[in-house]
């Protein structure tokens, strides 16, 4: 038969004739055959494998081996022997001077039928020594990444014990001799998959055997410190760093540069190497680790390789920001540099030919990277003019270049050069540890990431600055009737008093888990924040109270007094009522319903339906960033759909019950409806500001979020398989349902329903449409006939006599983001800002709250981005256009606070009331101390790092004449540089502050 399957291999016949025999020859080699036949085949199935002259011949010999290795396992096994295994691997097969190259190759497929064999622990260790011969020969990245594969399919083949470290660090020597031969794409493709391979081989290692990494690390100091190679080591290095566990860097930096026998050209040399690495594409965090080395070369005053290495290598890391693919990396880099060699103006003259041209390239690309790039240029350049003033002739065209980005303001200069001086180089790892790093210049404190929990950050820190309820929160009393409120307290109370840049939230994140929630896996904020609010209100309802109780009013009634103190701290500060009315079409008797809501989930409209056209009993209104009073006479509001108005008939649709208009398309005259006389009545005065109201405002045709809203409450027609039960008609009828608001919350929640089931992938998609937020929100809320008729007599509060319905207002003071495609994947950040009432609340006068400031809606209050360790200052500008610049990035929760008004007034009081008598909020005793002590832990850390610093620097020799320009320099920095580093500040996080 092997003679016959020769033949047909060797024959001139077309392909597809040889195919047809070779089938027939595979399916009788399924059939039992006698020893000698089957070692034939495998003799001949093994020479077409291993020699055969094109790829058709080899997957013949490929197919032939696999057939006998399922059918024939015992001749398989007693041909695929050590002794042959041997002779493969150091004599090779074929003729002399024209090796197989697939050798490595061939025993892969093999090892596959032998694994269950008596045989396959003598092969597994003649494979363990045969391949770390095979690395000491340093082949080339071909051979590495099928080594790799190799091992990889077949971990009982790497090596093990003091043989496994010599393998990893002869791999490592591999990578460094690794050179791509072709400047083609594909080649250059195909170089970085095997470099991938190899080092991703490392990195299993390394997995099951941390204790070799440091030898590994070891190993590739040497190579990149050499100062004999007459070639310079490949970049494919920087693929190994980027498996190196960033928890190890401290130690490791600590070691290099604190090691004496590692001369000032060893050390000048490697990290010269390492920032040729920018140019890798491949890397992750390579910039972090050669930030980290700069950084620790400061901390030990090694000044003079600092100098050498920037002015060196500083052209070269500029060029890499016109590629997309290391621009970040590169920028990081980049930034460092620059920012910690202020001794001198030499490295950034040396930039200033360059950044024109770089600024006019990343303009034209026009992408989301280059517009940030542009923007931390921009603030880098502009803190660079600020430290070396004086060239006007050389930094005009430079002026010119950056004229329409942004400046940074000097107090944001003074911090980025304060804080990345060489010689104001406290703790050189700070921005990539936090418990090395300072409290954020924002005053807030980050939580941080337990592994896919930023979920839960994101709606702890919307919480905390919910000032009323934090508040109320941290003025609990003692005790343990409500463990969950009492593991938030303290939660709450390290984030208002703690020293750290960060905490972690372990014990709570433990206590409020939902048990559904897989670990470590990522979760929706949206189900979270329910879960939890249900627990808090739960824990309360029981009897499990553990807070004083707020002061009420002497004024009100026993009723209303008793109703309020019967009301859990959830209830009071999220609780809200809905009344759900359902009319029969047929009898037209209408059934309703109230209901309890802590927040309203607003689904998006269906394509085909024009969103301004949403109706509901009252519109809801937006408000741009600027305080705007309804008008003395508004205009007459229906207070319900069913009055006033003919039954619809069935072949109707919902009919609108009043035109949905906002501020935006009142003040430009457009008309939503025709319908004017159903209009709210606005004061359109022009806003001072409104090239950005302007700007932040959605498009006509555009959805926001009082569309969504319209379109909750706007009436449902059930038909079909959705009819009613009529309990008058006693059967199934056609009706129609409303929603109807009869409490507001003092926090009003709303979760855009962003993620839908989709049916034909079986997956949950998200809705990627940008929603226009508004700062200020009218809501619609029904009150009593009695209540309405005495607010609308003071004309302030939006009721009309007879409509049934009150205007209440909300400002926005919390946006949770969600960036990605899917609610499984993604990360969460959030935006947040105190809103607080500006008026004191004393009993005003005619009953009326006075309404806040205008500074109160002014779009320049401070606002706080939050994402995770990091708390940068932010704005409402960057919340409104989060979605425009980064088109996965949508506004996912969103948080108001209800204005103080008639139906607020009694909890706003009260609020006013218990901040009169408790001032901020005083913790209980075992609290202050567990701060306290943290506190004290932080400082102690803080000093050990700077004295374990001092020790070594104390000992290093006197310092050159350069050294004493430096300690001058220090002295005249001290002015311009007095803010304490930020969270996350340094290196590549310094410029993200701003988030456009």
């Amino acid at each position: 038969m092997d003679k016959i399957l020769e033949a047909v291999v060797m024959s001139s016949y077309p392909n597809n004739v040889k195919q047809g025999l070779v089938r027939r020859v595979i399916e009788a080699a399924k059939q039992p055959m006698d020893s000698e036949q089957c070692w034939s085949m495998l003799e001949l199935s093994t020479k077409l494998y291993l020699t055969g002259d094109t790829k058709y011949k080899r997957e013949i010999g490929k197919e032939v081996l696999e057939v006998y290795g399922h059918y024939h396992p015992e001749e398989f096994e007693e041909f695929f022997n050590v002794h042959f295994l041997l002779s493969l691997l150091q004599e090779g097969y074929g003729p002399l001077g024209k090796r197989s190259h697939y050798v490595l190759d061939y025993i892969q497929l093999g090892l596959q039928f032998v694994l269950e064999s008596p045989s396959a622990n003598s092969i597994f260790s003649l494979l363990r020594i045969e391949v770390l011969r095979k690395v000491c020969e340093r082949p080339g990245p071909r051979q590495c990444a099928k080594i790799s594969k190799l091992l990889t399919q077949h971990p009982q083949c790497i090596p093990t014990g003091k043989h496994q470290l010599l393998f990893c660090q002869q791999l490592i020597r591999c990578i460094g001799q690794f050179q791509c031969v072709s400047e083609g794409e594909e080649e250059i493709m195909e170089f970085l998959e095997q470099v991938n391979k190899v080092s991703g081989l490392l990195q299993r290692i390394w997995r099951t055997q941390t204790s070799s990494i440091l030898p590994s690390l070891k190993e590739l100091f040497t190579i990149i410190s050499s100062t004999e190679e007459q070639e310079a080591p490949s970049n494919a290095l920087a693929s190994v760093v980027q498996f190196v566990p960033l928890e190890l860097m401290d130690g490791v930096i600590r070691n290099l540069t604190n090691d004496d026998s590692i001369t000032d050209v060893q050390m000048m040399m490697a990290i010269g190497r390492m920032i040729d690495w920018v140019s890798w594409p491949l890397g992750k965090n390579i910039d972090k680790w050669i930030i980290a080395l700069l950084k620790g070369l400061a901390a030990v005053k090694k000044f003079s390789i600092l100098i050498e290495v920037t002015l060196s290598k500083i052209e070269k890391v500029f060029s890499k920001l016109l590629y997309p693919i290391v621009r970040e990396g590169a920028l990081s880099v980049l930034q460092y540099m620059l920012l910690s060699f202020q001794h001198s103006h030499e490295a950034f003259h040396l930039l200033l030919p360059h950044i024109p041209r770089l600024v006019a390239s990343l303009k034209k690309e026009d992408s989301n990277s280059a517009t940030s790039s542009l923007e931390q240029l921009a603030e880098l350049i502009h803190c660079m003019f600020f430290r070396f003033s004086g060239f006007p002739d050389l930094y005009e065209p430079v002026l010119e270049a950056v004229k329409a980005l942004p400046i940074p303001n000097e107090d944001r200069i003074k911090h980025l050069l304060g804080q990345n001086a060489w010689t104001s180089q406290k703790n050189e790892l700070a921005c990539f540890y936090p418990r090395l790093a300072s409290k954020s210049e924002t005053g807030k404190i980050g939580l941080i990431n337990l592994g896919n929990t930023c979920y839960m950050n994101s709606i702890i820190q919307s919480l905390f600055m919910a000032s009323d309820f934090r508040h109320s929160v941290l003025n609990l009393t003692e005790g343990n009737s409500q463990p969950l409120m009492t593991k938030l307290q303290w939660l709450f109370a390290f984030l208002e008093h703690s020293q750290r840049p960060a905490i972690s939230p372990e014990s709570f994140l433990s206590a409020s888990w939902p048990p559904w929630f897989t670990p470590g896996a990522q979760q929706d904020c949206s189900e979270y924040l329910k879960y939890l609010l249900d627990r808090l209100h739960e824990e309360e309802k029981t009897g499990k109270r553990i807070y004083q109780k707020l002061k009420e009013s002497s004024l009100t009634s026993q009723a209303v007094e008793h109703h309020y103190l019967n009301k859990t701290l959830i209830e009071k500060m999220f609780g809200g009522k809905m009344m759900t009315k359902i009319r029969c079409l047929k009898c037209l008797n209408v059934s309703s319903r109230e209901e309890a809501f802590t927040d309203l989930s607003l689904a998006f409209p269906p394509s085909d339906r024009n969103v301004h056209g949403s109706t509901s009993i009252l519109p809801v209104e937006e408000i741009g960033p600027q305080l705007i009073e309804p008008s003395e006479n508004a205009g007459q509001l229906m207070g319900s759909p069913w009055i006033q108005r003919k039954a619809p008939m069935a072949s109707d649709r919902a009919a609108p019950s009043v035109s949905v208009e906002t501020l935006d398309s009142l003040e430009r005259g457009e008309a939503a409806n025709p319908i004017r006389g159903n209009d709210v009545g606005v004061d359109a005065a022009k806003d001072p500001l409104s090239t950005f109201r302007e700007q932040a405002c959605a498009a006509k045709d555009s959805r926001s979020v009082p569309d969504l809203i319209n379109y909750f409450l706007s009436p449902e027609r059930l038909t079909a398989e959705n009819k009613y039960h009529c309990e008058k008609c006693a059967s199934l009828q056609d009706a129609e349902k409303v929603a109807e608001l009869t409490e507001g919350p003092h926090y009003l929640i709303l979760t855009l329903l962003r993620f839908s089931f989709d049916p034909r992938t079986m997956k949950r998609k998200k809705i990627l449409d940008n929603v226009s937020i508004p700062v200020v929100l009218k809501l619609p809320i029904l009150v009593a006939p009695d209540e309405t008729e005495e607010v609308s007599r003071h004309g302030k509060d939006g009721a009309v006599p007879g409509s049934g319905f009150m205007t209440v207002v909300y400002d926005l003071c919390s946006v949770v983001v969600h960036s990605g495609i899917s609610s499984e994947s993604g990360h969460y950040y959030c935006y947040s800002r105190e809103c607080t009432d500006t008026v004191p609340h004393g009993q005003p006068r005619d009953g009326v709250p006075k309404p806040a400031s205008d500074k109160q809606l002014d779009f320049e209050i401070q606002w706080y981005l939050f994402n995770d360790t990091r708390v940068s200052f932010s704005s409402f500008e960057s919340v409104s256009n989060v979605t425009s610049f980064f088109p996965k990035d949508t506004a996912y929760v969103l948080f108001y606070r209800q204005r103080p008004g008639r139906q607020s007034c009694l909890l706003h009081e009260a609020l006013a009331e218990a901040g009169r008598l408790h001032g901020e909020p005083s913790l209980h005793k075992d609290l202050m101390e567990a701060i306290s002590k943290d506190n004290i832990l932080f400082l102690q850390e803080q000093e050990k790092e700077a004295r374990n610093r001092a020790a070594y620097i104390s000992a290093l020799p006197k310092s050159p004449l350069w050294w004493r320009d430096l300690d001058r320099d220090k002295d005249d920095d001290s002015s311009s540089g007095g803010c304490s580093p930020a969270a996350g500040g340094g290196g590549s996080g310094s410029f993200h502050g701003l988030v456009f």
